[in-house]
């Protein structure tokens, strides 16, 4: 009875630990989950070049993304996107806004916009995708390097 009773306290003390459901925060994710489906960095010299450092000539603010750290870097730019893009432009706009920046893009069930490059080791990835059922687009930005961060 005593180990049946610790069983329902221990229990209780993790449903109440606070651990929040982010899919009830945020809402389910558009991006489907498919692990180990990703597809490979893009190889040396591939046809996307590297964005500027600072502003584009399309207007998008690249900023010092050669040494900026992933994690500050990605909301800032995530904020930078859905302010630029909160002006009832369509997606045709968006796509062809993101295209004069440099960006790769698909537009089947949701338009899909990428820079991939590779760069001293790493593998940088800008995208933007918007979803016709979500009111802001999701943006972000990720750095992966092979080894040591060369930085």
């Amino acid at each position: 009875m005593r180990i049946l009773a610790l069983a329902l306290v221990s229990l209780m003390a993790a449903c109440a630990s606070g651990a929040a459901d982010p899919e009830a925060e945020l809402g389910a994710s558009p991006f489907p989950v498919e692990r180990g489906s990703a597809i490979p960095p893009p190889a040396p010299g591939s046809n996307q070049s590297a964005p500027p450092e600072g502003r584009a000539a399309g207007g998008i603010d690249f900023g010092q993304w050669r040494g900026a750290d992933p994690a500050a870097y990605a909301p800032t730019f995530q904020i930078q996107i859905r302010q630029r893009y909160n002006d009832g432009r369509n997606t045709a706009q968006i796509r062809a806004d993101l295209e004069a920046n440099g960006f790769a893009c698909e537009d089947a069930q949701r338009l899909d916009c990428r820079i991939e490059i590779m760069e001293r080791q790493c593998a940088f990835d800008w995208y933007v995708v918007v979803v016709r059922t979500r009111p802001e687009p999701i943006a972000g930005f990720d750095q992966m390097c092979l080894g040591a961060n060369p930085q």
